[in-house]
């Protein structure tokens, strides 16, 4: 029998006995203290969601769009294991997500779906899964996570229109009090099909042509909370403090980064309290937040300048000790920022038309439906900043910084072994 659960976004979420004897595992009780949107809280006091909330929010997504496949009569009949391995990888998809989510994937940490792999292929999770579906269940449940299912329902879990997206948009712009993200559900969900693929004659999910426009009203709710949410300035400054304080503990070996995935948000500042107390900490947990010293958008830039910033983290954190030294402040009082580059707009979808062809929709756009290739990059650009954190007010040339960031890797390490950037 399905338990319910009351859910602020979804209203009722029923979840079957499969489902509820894996959010029951101890690694899937740990969701529910890692915030979604990590540090966002600390501009939106209503981010303080969990990936928790978020994996149920997937699997009941996952479960209302199958239920409409099989009651639409005319898609592909989907068995009862295949039915359940989706729900399931619906649910744990998130189950490898380090403390507050995404930050330290940009220190190099390994990604949260290598992350899950342990955490889905042995201990309690399969022993449920492989109790329920059968021994190969676990690694099936990984190739859905890691988008290397050859089943038609792969777009489900990880696609240009996955459930994980429209819950994420969805749910984070409910709980910041943003209407950025109010994308119509019920049409993308009602638009979702599956189909041959025009290129390759596989079965895959598309979408029919009459939900091309909700589709665009999910590019841009992205778009949208990228901009004002994921990358506002001060979520960025309080990012650039955690991932500068856990790269240290790292470096020092306070901690080890085997033991990061099993830690809880506050669980891993209480550590880092114990072991590696230092003022960055103390400052980030008072949220007295370091001050721009420098923001220009990357539109304003030219292409692929600064990448190593977002890259090699190493050569980053010896820049920005020695800019600080040329400043007068002391290491890790000055903060270099340029978010990860991301898809921002990416599309690579089957689409079913009104006459029963089937096209290919990609990033290249698709003229009188929707053409976002120039756009894309416009919107990129003024959603990116590059920016300058700095403990106090220190206000850095804009010329030396842009010249710093218009270094190569290769030049940027020779400078600072030359001791001079400014």
């Amino acid at each position: 029998m399905d338990e319910i659960i009351r859910d602020p976004l979804w209203n009722n979420i029923r979840i079957d006995p499969l489902a509820m004897r894996l959010v029951d595992t101890r690694a899937f009780q740990r969701l529910r203290y890692v915030r979604q949107l990590g540090l966002a809280y600390f501009v939106y006091p209503g981010a303080s969601h969990s990936r928790f909330e978020h994996a149920l929010g997937a699997y009941h997504l996952a479960r209302r769009t199958l239920n409409q496949f099989a009651d639409r009569g005319n898609e592909p009949q989907v068995d009862r294991d295949s039915a359940m391995l989706v729900r399931c990888a619906a649910l744990l998809h998130d189950i490898g997500h380090y403390p507050f989510s995404h930050a330290l994937e940009e220190i190099g940490a390994l990604h949260h779906e290598e992350v899950a792999r342990p955490l889905i292929m042995g201990g309690e999770v399969a022993d449920v899964l492989c109790s329920t579906l059968g021994p190969d269940a676990p690694q099936k449940i990984m190739d859905f996570i890691r988008g290397r299912s050859a089943s038609p329902l792969q777009g489900l879990i990880s696609g240009s229109l996955d459930l994980d997206k429209i819950e994420y948009l969805k749910r984070d712009a409910f709980m910041c009090g943003v209407n950025y993200g109010d994308i119509d559900v019920d049409r993308l969900l009602d638009s979702l099909t599956v189909v041959d693929d025009p290129e390759t004659g596989a079965q895959r999910v598309g979408i029919f042509e009459k939900g091309l426009s909700a589709l665009e009203s999910l590019l841009f709710a992205k778009y949208q909370m990228y901009r004002n949410v994921y990358w506002h300035h001060a979520v960025r400054s309080a990012t650039a403090m955690y991932k500068r304080l856990v790269d240290s503990a790292l470096t020092a070996g306070s901690l080890s980064a085997e033991e990061l995935a099993g830690f809880t948000d506050e669980g891993l500042l209480h550590e880092l309290g114990r072991r590696a107390p230092t003022p960055l900490l103390t400052a980030l947990r008072e949220r007295k937040l370091y001050k721009r010293a420098f923001e220009c958008p990357a539109a304003d830039l030219p292409p692929d300048i600064g990448e190593w910033i977002a890259d090699d983290r190493a050569l980053v954190v010896a820049v920005e000790d020695q800019l600080a030294h040329e400043l007068g402040l002391q290491a890790g009082e000055l903060l270099l920022d340029y978010p990860t580059k991301t898809q921002m707009l990416g599309l690579d979808i089957p689409v079913r038309r009104r006459n029963g062809s089937v096209r290919r929709l990609t990033a290249a756009g698709w003229e009188g439906a929707i053409n976002l290739p120039k756009l894309s990059e416009e919107l990129y650009g003024s959603a990116r900043w590059l920016r300058v954190f700095t403990a106090g007010r220190a206000p850095i040339p804009r010329e030396a910084v842009l010249r710093i960031a218009g270094l190569s890797a290769a030049d940027a390490k020779a400078q600072v072994r030359g001791g001079r950037l400014l």
